[in-house]
């Protein structure tokens, strides 16, 4: 049987918010109780930038397809482009999928992730000392079927110790229905991590259990952002248009936070699950873009205290 949705809202309206207006404590408010937010404009004066780099990426992994190798979750660029089947009618036997632009390749990625009002709102959600996790993602639909994500949760790639990064997926270009909006479902963040399976897109929710029907398509113009929580359950579905359809995404977390199960397939999680009690923060420090990190022995030494 479906899993019980506690789903109070089926329009965008309410989680939409307008960077220009944005007041941080309302909207991480709205956030908590949806699990998601539509911020309008917020890196609208990033995307030239953005856009460019991406396209630049787009291009050099296209043309390193040649060397590519093929692994368990489709084919590797040595750029570490990853690439996968094509549907039918495609010009090519694969399409990409993640795009290997990061923090430490692309300055305007980078600078991209510092903008005053994300931090603003990711504070307000995580409290003063928040941090980067990983180098950031970009994820590229191509056209002509641009393959889809099915409905999932963050949490199932990685789970963290506390509450989980934040997540901010820009749209660079313009993007509804027709080009791979990204789909949310709101106030399922409140389900906690549910039982993932392998899918064509690798980890997914049953699909009998979260068919599209249940979400919400979330529409928005380049440079707006979905800003949505680890585990609200999300997915895009493909690119019928003519053009490509780019994202970035950037992920905050509290800085004291850390993974304690990571993995792209459900064998891959049920072998992590196993050394859960090894992950350790020492060993996941990000770049901290609010506040101040004191040294590991300080925050033991405070935790033990109660302080």
């Amino acid at each position: 049987m479906p899993t019980e949705s506690p789903i109070t809202t089926l329009e965008l309206d309410p989680l939409t918010v307008d960077a220009a207006t944005l007041d941080p404590q309302r909207a991480a408010a709205t956030y908590r109780e949806h699990g998601a937010i539509l911020l309008k404009g917020v890196l609208r004066d990033h995307v030239a930038a953005l856009k460019r780099d991406v396209d630049a990426k787009i291009e050099e992994s296209i043309a390193l397809l040649d060397q590519a190798q093929r692994g368990p979750l489709g084919w590797g660029t040595p750029n570490g482009a990853l690439f996968l089947p094509a549907p039918e009618g495609f010009h090519r036997e694969q399409q990409l999928m993640t795009l290997p632009l990061s923090y430490k390749n692309s300055a305007a990625f980078f600078l991209s992730a510092l903008e005053p009002k994300l931090l603003d709102l990711a504070e307000a959600v995580l409290g003063p000392d928040v941090e980067l996790f990983n180098e950031g993602q970009s994820l590229v639909k191509e056209p002509v079927g641009g393959h889809p994500k099915n409905l999932h949760q963050d949490a199932a790639y990685f789970e963290h110790r506390f509450e989980g990064p934040m997540g901010v997926l820009v749209y660079l270009v313009d993007t509804d229905e027709r080009n791979g909006c990204l789909h949310v479902v709101p106030g399922s963040h409140n389900l906690g991590l549910l039982e993932h399976e392998d899918t064509f897109s690798h980890l997914g929710l049953n699909e009998e259990d979260w068919p599209w029907e249940r979400s919400l398509p979330v529409k928005g113009q380049a440079g707006d952002a979905v800003i949505f929580h680890v585990n609200t359950i999300h997915g895009s579905k493909p690119n019928w248009s003519e053009s490509p359809r780019p994202v970035v995404i950037h992920r905050y977390r509290r800085a004291d936070d850390y993974v304690v199960v990571g993995a792209p397939t459900a064998a891959d999680r049920a072998e992590a699950e196993k050394k859960r009690e090894e992950a350790r923060k020492e060993n996941q420090l990000g770049f901290m873009v609010r506040g101040y990190r004191p040294h590991e022995s300080v925050q033991q030494r405070n935790e033990a205290s109660g302080a």
